[in-house]
């Protein structure tokens, strides 16, 4: 039987693959996303309106020094997971991530699907004819090199099965089409009372794989990936899962690997999160306790209110935690970003569990 040797969990944020210096320029751009929430209330607010309510103490944070200190921890981090990636060298990864308004939309929108195709086609991040500093750092983080990534389908079809047979519902796909596109409703509560009104439009284009998958291609793999099977978990309202269903479709999915009838070696990896769009140090910390602790019921109870907008992503981690509960979790490093006085930014992790 196949067995789950490794688990590893990364933030994929355009941040970590870019300089420092131009950190700041993230945090200007801030100014105008749509997408940002309150901390603790989780509420779709304004920057002007984030600013109001911003720890005055935030700008403290804030600084080219103290950047390029947290930068230098990062890479750090992020050597050493691909690394202990390269040493445990496993047969096959399951990438556990999301999709941000790129394959999936509101004409149909899983809360999980599963990729069980031979291969995975990786297309360069579009620049869109920008040579600006973020445009570069989010095809040096999510891909620069056009390539079809191996897919173990016989795994993925395994999954799938299993999980079927477990009575754990999930889509599947292993065809793409010529063109992605659509809408998708963000429907947070708003601090001006009632469901925010925002819908992001992304007209049709061609497009393969998400940036959550892709990162860990070019960075943890460094272009040069083991067959892997893409996990989708939905991060937008109203079916996102709870965090319990998170943490049990991990313990299923470590079922269907350990009852895989080969002798291949598994590595799980969970893309994405910690919290942003805005810094909520405290879910995070809540997060990773619970994850380090193997304590189901401290990661049920997270509060759901606070896992609004990219925030949600703290999901991909419980799902792989769920998987590893077998492996002990070691946090390389819990770095949190302010790009902003309004608490822009991120809760940027990275751990493994061997």
């Amino acid at each position: 039987m196949a067995e789950l040797v490794l688990g590893l969990g990364t933030s994929h944020t355009p941040m970590l693959s870019l300089d420092p210096q131009y950190w700041h320029l993230m945090g200007e751009a801030d100014k105008n996303n749509p997408e940002l929430v309150s901390v603790p209330d989780g509420e779709l607010c304004s920057y002007e309106e984030l600013l109001e309510r911003a720890d005055p103490n935030i700008p403290k944070h804030i600084s080219l020094e103290k950047f390029e200190a947290k930068h230098k921890a990062i890479q750090k981090a992020i050597a050493t997971l691909t690394q202990t990636l390269e040493e445990a060298a496993p047969d096959v990864a399951v990438i556990i991530s999301d999709d941000q308004d790129e394959l999936l939309f509101e004409d149909n929108m899983p809360t999980y699907s599963i990729f069980w195709g031979d291969n995975y086609p990786l297309m360069p991040y579009n620049r869109e004819g920008s040579d600006s500093p973020i445009a570069q750092a989010l095809a040096a983080g999510w891909g620069d090199v056009e390539m079809d990534v191996p897919v173990d389908s016989g795994l993925g079809r395994h999954i799938i099965e299993y999980m079927m047979e477990a009575e754990v519902d999930v889509a599947q796909f292993r065809r793409f089409r010529a063109d992605y596109g659509g809408s998708v409703a963000r429907l947070y509560p708003s601090v001006h009372g009632g469901e925010s009104s925002f819908v992001k439009e992304t007209p049709p284009r061609p497009f393969t794989m998400p940036h959550g998958f892709s990162f860990v291609i070019k960075r943890i793999m460094n272009n040069s990936p083991i067959p892997i099977v893409p996990l989708f978990q939905n991060i937008y309202p109203p079916n996102q899962p709870t965090t319990k269903r998170a943490f049990n479709i991990g313990r299923a999915l470590r079922g269907a690997i350990e009852s895989w009838d080969t002798g291949k070696r598994v590595a799980v990896i969970a893309s994405g999160g910690l919290s942003h769009f805005v810094v909520d140090e405290e879910l995070d910390q809540m997060a990773l306790k619970g994850m380090q602790e193997k304590d189901p019921e401290q990661l049920y109870n997270l509060p759901r209110h606070r896992l609004n907008s990219a925030a949600s992503e703290i999901r991909n981690w419980i799902v792989a935690s769920g998987a590893t509960e077998h492996l002990d979790m070691e946090i390389l490093d819990y770095v949190p970003v302010y790009r902003s006085p309004a608490g822009t930014g991120g809760g940027w992790a990275f751990a493994r569990w061997m």
